[in-house]
């Protein structure tokens, strides 16, 4: 059992320092195509008028974008951080879930351990796989452990829920991994956007304290990198939100399934105990 734990601590080891490097590349290449779009994409001569980037005007939404200013590529980094990091965390939670419907293994793992079919409850485990089913499986091979020596209910529950916690400890926390990045861009989003506003305002404000007659175009264009600025940095933030709840959601579904078997086995141990007395 010890060798089982010490070769799954190595995989999890192994798959943490790949999921690592896969992190830091992800954040490299979105921040990098946030601005090969920008400035290729949007700042395209084709979206201004006359083909002047810098003093013609926008005639789409391309144009006005990329009128947000230096600000704009590390928005849009940010915005392609959430998508993708979302993608894998998708991917990764129904991975854990396992191949089949969590909810007709779950029933199936309740009426086998009632029964006091654990056999056939393993079987199941070893169909479903993931992250789940493997946290589960420990719990039942425990069961089976605790039930040959005899324990009492109490060292059985114990014994039971300290094995589920310890293969629970090793499975979940991969689930987690990556959602501080989308929880950060929360905040992250919308502050760089307040920095975008701030520093259109202070182009807007510049227009308006200028000599003379305010320049308009700069005035326009000022308070235009501001909204266009603002709007990014929410819709990032919104984005965030949403994905970091309903992952924290999935992960808290997953989490109470592992600790729901757990609870079935216990009190079906004391049943069995209590029907041996």
């Amino acid at each position: 059992m010890a060798n089982a734990s010490n070769a799954s601590a190595a995989k999890k080891e192994s798959g943490s320092n790949g999921g690592n490097l896969f992190t830091v590349i992800a954040i490299i290449a979105c921040f990098v195509i946030g601005f090969l779009v920008w400035k290729f994409l949007m700042g395209s001569p084709a979206n201004f008028e006359g083909g002047d980037t810098e003093k013609g005007h926008p005639l789409n939404t391309l144009g006005m974008v990329y009128k947000g200013g230096a600000i704009v590529p590390a928005l849009l980094g940010m915005f392609l951080m959430v998508v993708v990091f979302s993608i894998e965390r998708f991917f990764v939670i129904s991975k854990a879930a396992g191949t089949g419907s969590l909810d007709k293994f779950m029933k199936n793992i309740h009426s086998n351990i009632s029964s006091g079919n654990v056999e056939a409850a393993i079987a199941d485990c070893d169909k479903q796989k993931g992250s789940v089913a493997n946290a589960i499986k420990s719990g039942l091979i425990k069961y089976q452990d605790v039930k040959k020596e005899g324990f009492t209910s109490e060292e059985a529950s114990e014994l039971i829920h300290k094995e589920v916690e310890e293969a629970t400890s090793l499975e979940m926390p991969m689930l987690e991994k990556n959602l501080t990045i989308i929880s950060t861009l929360v905040s992250l989003g919308t502050l760089a956007g307040l920095l975008g506003t701030v520093s259109g305002m202070i182009k807007a404000f510049g227009a308006l304290a200028s000599s003379g007659t305010p320049d308009q175009a700069a005035l326009a264009t000022g308070i235009s990198e501001a909204l266009i600025n603002t709007a990014t940095g929410i819709a990032t933030s919104a984005l965030a939100i949403v994905m970091y709840n309903f992952f924290t959601s999935k992960i808290d579904t997953l989490t109470y399934s592992i600790d729901e078997a757990a609870t079935t086995l216990v009190n079906t141990y004391r049943k069995m105990r209590g029907s041996l007395k």
